[in-house]
Parts: structure tokens; sequence; C-alpha cells
């Protein structure tokens, strides 16, 4: 190839479905590049899970995830579900009694912004009709909508005996699941190539622009760097958006945290394999014993251990079959970094996940100190200030954006690329659109909200 009618850098999930929906509205020429294989960076190594409940200042993640979600459940109706898709639920826990207004107040919250009805489970209501989890369903009936708030200890513990018994609330996200990343990507790209969309092992090391427009790209493949003739260029290499987008002399709000999540099998069963995806609401101190403690005090570079940790742990079961793995995600510590590979090592992440585990499922006790094979992985979270992503046109005529999709990358990137590709083309957007264009950041308005949000709807 010589020329191409738009280049798109980086086959992530993000990029491949900004390519699977240009190629949708008709789009020819299509290249997407990567130097890797598709879908094996970031793409890869995600929790693979997906939700509409997104506490925020407005419904724009609300409706940009519900979107996505339709879009996901089209491409499971028409392929029998060949990326596994279910619809098992986020279950948010809280055991603290003064934090159950703020739980509550919260729901309604995301409930008014479109993520669906909040059904009050106590020990009055019909606490019957509630339907625990669907395992492999994704249809939208009621109860697979909005949330079940369950305010009744007991209510809890008869449906999730497994979990701690200081649990005083807890919130069932329906719209809510997770699926293969892996094939809901493969699926897109290979569709894609059906209408003509290329794929190419290269590295993309320069945009040319003429006359302040894009005119061309540079691309480098076995050492050798050749010229490719584009009039539109993509921007979606995942965490190394801002590296590219300096080719252009676009400097990106955006910054990197390195997030790294366990798995490990689960032998004993603390977890059944039916869960939902499990969440713990409250800010914990690690389980140590008394033994452990007085260790840890008397090395001065370990007392952090003895602090604080935040809230957010999370973890669900993992593949099918007569799997027993599982797998647990806690941001505790993302430092911000520039992305690097191979990942940075900590030596007690693992250790840390497992304690904050077993606050959660006590069961998981057994497993702190005797690991059953753990393997740690993970990625790289680009985010904005306000964790909503890039999608749009960046200051450089025929340069766009699809990125900063932070920690919801898989589950937001079909309505995405859907999005960009209709603004490439030119087509009627959505009333969400505006929320994440670039040129957000230059009103002030917007600037003064952002800054007095407490909330980014990230786990």
């Amino acid at each position: 190839m010589d020329k191409a009618q738009i280049v798109i850098c980086g086959a992530g999930i993000a990029g491949i479905a900004t390519a699977y929906y240009l190629s949708k509205v008709g789009v020819r020429e299509i290249l997407l590049v990567d130097e890797a294989s598709p879908l094996s960076l970031t793409s890869s190594n995600s929790t693979e899970a997906y939700r509409n409940w997104w506490p925020d200042f407005d419904n724009a993640m609300v409706a940009l995830s519900n979107r996505s979600i339709d879009l996901m459940d089209d491409f499971a109706i028409k392929t029998a579900n060949i990326f596994r898709m279910n619809r098992r639920g986020y279950l948010y826990f809280t055991s603290q009694t003064d934090k159950i207004p703020s739980f509550c107040s919260s729901a309604e919250t995301v409930s008014k912004l479109g993520g669906g009805p909040v059904r009050i489970r106590d020990e009055k209501s019909a606490a019957s009709k509630y339907i625990p989890f669907f395992e492999d369903n994704f249809d939208n009936d009621i109860n697979q909508s909005g949330a079940d708030l369950f305010l009744d200890a007991e209510l809890i513990h008869n449906y999730f005996p497994y979990i701690s018994k200081d649990v005083k609330a807890a919130l069932h996200v329906r719209r809510a699941g997770w699926l293969s990343a892996q094939q809901l990507g493969m699926f897109l790209l290979n569709e894609a190539r059906k209408q003509g969309v290329v794929f190419k092992s290269q590295r993309l090391v320069g945009v040319e622009l003429s006359k302040g427009q894009v005119s061309g790209v540079y691309l480098e493949e076995n050492g050798k760097i050749g010229f490719l003739r584009t009039s539109l260029f993509v921007n979606a290499a995942g965490p190394l958006i801002g590296s590219i987008a300096r080719l252009l002399d676009v400097n990106l709000p955006i910054y990197t945290e390195l997030h790294q999540k366990l798995i490990c099998n689960d032998p004993l069963s603390v977890m059944p394999r039916n869960a939902p995806l499990l969440v713990w609401n409250d800010p914990q101190y690690l389980l140590f014993s008394s033994s452990e403690r007085s260790a840890i005090e008397a090395e001065p570079e370990l007392r952090w251990l003895l602090e604080e940790f935040p809230s957010g742990l999370h973890t669900r079961p993992e593949g099918s079959g007569s799997s027993t793995a599982i797998v647990v995600l806690w941001a505790h510590h993302a430092p911000i970094i520039d992305p690097i590979w191979p990942l940075p090592e900590d030596p007690y992440h693992s250790e840390i996940l497992m304690r904050g585990l077993a606050k959660m499922i006590p069961g998981a006790k057994q497993y702190i100190g005797n690991f059953p094979r753990p393997k740690l992985d993970g990625g790289y979270y680009t985010k904005t200030f306000e964790n909503r992503p890039l999608i749009g046109k960046l200051p450089i005529e025929g340069a766009y954006i699809i990125g900063a999709l932070s920690g919801f990358g898989i589950m937001t990137a079909c309505a995405a690329g859907e999005l960009l590709a209709a603004i490439i083309v030119g087509s009627d957007l959505p009333d969400y659109a505006s929320a994440f264009e670039i040129n957000r950041y230059s009103n002030l308005e917007y600037l003064k909200l952002i800054k007095n949000y407490v909330s980014d709807g990230q786990l």
C-alpha cells in the first residue's frame, strides 16, 4: 500500500472497533497498524467486565455505557454469544452502617442518570422476586436492569452466605457482567476485514502535515521506514496515545496509572462459580496476626502495610467448565508512571490482594501465605482528570483520537468506535458526543465543575 483513505494507529479494542464501524458506514481503504499483534497489549490483560453503573455529574458515561452494552447484546445474539457475555452483575457491599445513607443516595443518583430502577429488597419487600444471578443469559428483562438494593443483613447472607457476616447493605447492579474481550475483539476485526480493512504489523514513527493538515504517515517494518499517503489519521494507541499525539505536537490532558490483577485457583471453592463480580465498598485494614503485626512494626519500610487501604477491591470467577480460577483486583496503590514494559514488579501485591479479599470472603483466609499458583498481570489505565474518554477531533485537520478509556475500554469500545466513525464521516451524533471532545477543557464552566467533583466512577 502506498496510500489509504484512513490510517488507525493501535489495534487494541478501541482501534479495532473504530475500524469496524468506519467500514460499516462505507469507508474503504482503512489501514490498521500496530507493531504488536491485535489485542495483545492492554486489551489482553483487562478485567473483561462491563457495567452501565456510573456515579457521575451528568448522564454521559451512563449513556455511552448503555449504548455499548446494546451493541454487544446485538453481537452476542448474532454470533450465538461466541464471546461468552454474561449478565451476572456487579454486587457492591458495605459493612459500615453509617455509609448506608450515601450507599442509597449514590444508587438513586445513578438510577436517575439512566442506570435503571432501584428495587429495595428488605424484610418486608418481595425478595422472592429477586433472582440472584444469571450465568450466561443477557436478555434485558426487569431483573436484569437497574439494581437491587438490600438493606437487610439476613437476606444478604441468605443469598450470599460466603460473604462476611459484617455486611450491612448490598447493591446488585444488574446490567453488568463480563465477557471474553479477545473473542469480541477478534469478531470485530474479522468482520472489518470482510469489508476490506487491512491490518499491518508496523510501527508508526511519524505523521506528515501539509499546510496544517494530515498528508501521510511514516511506518517502520523490519527496520525499514516507508511513507504512506493519507489525509485521515486516528490515534487509538491505548497507553501510548500521549507519545503518538506528540508526533503532531499535541499534548493531551492525560496520565497513566499502573493497575495489576491477581489470577489464582480457588481449589477450596471459597467463592461459588456462579458468583457475580463482587466489590468491597469500604476502606479496610489488612488482616495480620499479632506476630505478623509486630514483625511489620519492626521494619520501618513496611509499616505502610498497617495503614488503612482504600475501598474498591473486587473479584470474580474466571473461566468456565472445570476452571477453579478467580480474578482479584484492587487499585490500593496505582502509581502514576509513564508506560514501560515489562510491567514493574510489586513483591507485595499478591499478598495484599489476598489479605484484602479475606475481609470480604472470610474463606479466603485459608490462602494467606499459601497461594494456589498465583499469577500477576495487568496494564495501564490512561486517564483524563475526570476519567472520561477522548473521542473526536484533534486540533490538527484530519487527525482524530479515541483513547483515555481508562478501566472501561472493553465495556465502552463499541459505542466509542461507533461515535468516532460518525464524527469522521459527518453523521448525526448522539447527545453525549460533546462530553468526550478534547475541546471541553477550554470551557471554564466545565473545568470548574470537574474540579469540584469527587467521584470519577472508577473502581
